[in-house]
């Protein structure tokens, strides 16, 4: 009897130290900041930008405009079967806190296909008469009817039907309007190369 008795006790004894380290393993992230090895970055501009869209100075993955990216069709405006990108997407840690850069209302999302994730917003503001496309978003903190405020906490990116890791997919187009009335979003962006 004394023999499985202490076999017991030498197999329980570690317990202790696993029940206390397997939290610790399953709360480890990467470090915040870290990069994202699935990220590509097709933009030659290597300047980390803050905006009151997101916390923290990120880097551009995909500009507007023509890009060599291959997750777009080749589009006529574009040279050498090169795609269209109708937005500008920011490589950021997953989790990265998103914000409400403009004042506006949430409107339904539902009409957008699933390139931009489960859970897109939009976000209308009257008077400049665009809406705000917040793409590859989690935790969304919003929903349509809602007035948002400049700076109010929205959402957090995400990789969400994003095969290039986190980041912020935003797009601008005309209020009401789809992926054709799309323009260049850079000057709502507020923009500013961190120093």
């Amino acid at each position: 009897m004394r023999r499985p008795a202490r076999l017991a006790a030498r197999l329980l004894a570690p317990l202790p130290a696993v029940l206390l380290a397997v939290p610790l393993l399953v709360a480890w992230s990467p470090p915040a900041g870290a990069d994202d090895p699935r990220w590509v970055f097709y933009s030659r501009d290597t300047t980390a930008y803050t905006s009151p869209w997101w916390r923290g100075a990120h880097r551009t993955m995909i500009g507007y405009g023509c890009t060599r990216a291959s997750y777009y069709s080749p589009d006529p405006r574009c040279r050498d079967g090169n795609g269209f990108h109708h937005g500008v997407d920011y490589a950021m840690p997953c989790g990265t806190r998103l914000f409400a850069g403009r004042a506006g209302t949430v409107v339904s999302s539902a009409a957008l296909g699933p390139a931009y994730g489960v859970r897109p917003l939009l976000i209308r503001n009257r008077r400049l008469g665009v809406d705000f496309l917040v793409a590859h978003a989690v935790r969304v903190h919003v929903a349509p009817g809602d007035r948002v405020r400049r700076g109010q906490l929205i959402a957090r990116a995400s990789d969400s039907a994003a095969p290039d890791g986190c980041h912020l997919h935003i797009e601008v187009r005309r209020a009401g309007g789809g992926l054709d009335d799309a323009r260049r979003p850079i000057r709502y962006l507020d923009l500013e190369a961190a120093r």
